[in-house]
């Protein structure tokens, strides 16, 4: 096996698809996904930005280390940012379109993550669906966060179904019943791994799986993950993963979640450490009760891709930038980089 990053490349891998078909059924998928996912949660396409204003707090801090990339605009004498995600962005949105309770919207995000470590799944451009929909005050618990996940993998699963029509070379199976548990229970369970090693094994068992409450301190002292403290709640969010045969890892397809409302902000960030956040437009508005409650998240597009066509790095199905370690590993491997 070649090795990039943590992930190893079938010594002889031979794609399932040709560049050509594979073009083709990138397209089919997302034309495919995209309707499915707009009719399971009630979802209306709208334009959104490709860079911010830092000052108003819109743009996704990840796990506050990544640098975004900013650029100035003379023009109109400020700086802007291209946008890691658009996880507040879309909240905002709702509020000026004025959405009511059971209807969002989704967008087609681009995005740059220039600190971002490239392996089989990682590049620095970032390509997902962003969703967001409006919910009422009693949707914020749990069996509505597994309902919505479980319509997800509903769509993921019957856009694969449309796709092996097409492409019947395709072998790939998806479970279609997602396991939820949490990320405390994985950590109780294997308290010796890490959470990515913690996620592979519970991935392995139960093939589609939803890791609940990431971005709090689990009993060990450090989260499963590193998650913003003011989008998601900690305690009603989660990461979609399924199992992918050819990498034999898990995949990662969405980090979603019932966003925070004011008193879930208010604790994260203390916790955080992002008190100087407070006084940012955005979080002032949503800590005075001013935005609606929301459920949402991103769908990565070419991870989806990946999946469904059963490729073993990202780099077959969009056109990025790569170290030449990578390339020759590639190369060596037989897999066809864009």
């Amino acid at each position: 096996m070649l090795c990039v990053s943590e992930y190893s490349l079938p010594a002889r891998y031979v794609p399932c698809l040709g560049l050509y078909d594979t073009q083709k059924a990138i397209g089919i998928i997302k034309q495919t996904f995209e309707v499915k996912l707009c009719a399971a949660l009630h979802l209306k396409r709208v334009t959104a930005p490709l860079f911010v204003d830092p000052a108003l707090g819109l743009n996704d801090d990840l796990n506050g280390v990544e640098r975004p990339v900013s650029f100035d605009i003379p023009a109109i004498g400020a700086s802007a940012q291209v946008v890691h995600s658009l996880a507040k962005w879309k909240r905002l949105a709702l509020h000026q379109y004025g959405y009511r309770p059971g209807n969002g919207l989704l967008t087609d995000m681009n995005a740059i993550r220039r600190d971002e470590a490239l392996d089989n799944l990682h590049s620095v451009y970032v390509d997902q669906w962003d969703w967001e929909k409006v919910i009422d005050a009693g949707q914020r618990d749990r069996a509505y966060l597994h309902a919505t996940v479980q319509n997800i993998v509903y769509a993921i699963s019957s856009t694969l179904d449309e796709l092996k029509w097409q492409f019947p070379q395709l072998t790939g199976t998806l479970e279609r019943e997602v396991t939820f548990v949490t990320s405390q229970e994985l950590e109780d369970r294997w308290p010796d791994l890490s959470p990515k090693e913690r996620e592979n094994a519970f991935a392995k068992e139960h093939r589609t799986i939803f890791i609940e409450q990431i971005g709090g301190k689990l009993k060990s002292g450090k989260p499963h993950d590193g998650r913003a403290p003011d989008y998601d709640d900690w305690t009603l969010n989660g990461d979609l993963l399924f199992w992918h045969e050819p990498l034999q890892c898990a995949v990662e397809i969405s980090s979603m979640g019932i966003r925070v409302d004011p008193a879930a902000l208010d604790r994260q960030l203390t916790l955080a450490g992002c008190d100087a956040r407070r006084n940012l437009a955005f979080h002032k508005m949503l800590l005075a009760g001013e935005l609606p409650l929301t459920i949402g998240g991103g769908i990565g597009q070419s991870r989806l891709c990946m999946l469904l066509l059963e490729k073993v790095h990202v780099g077959e199905v969009q056109v990025s930038l790569w170290d030449d370690a990578t390339r020759t590993a590639c190369e060596k491997a037989g897999v066809p980089l864009l």
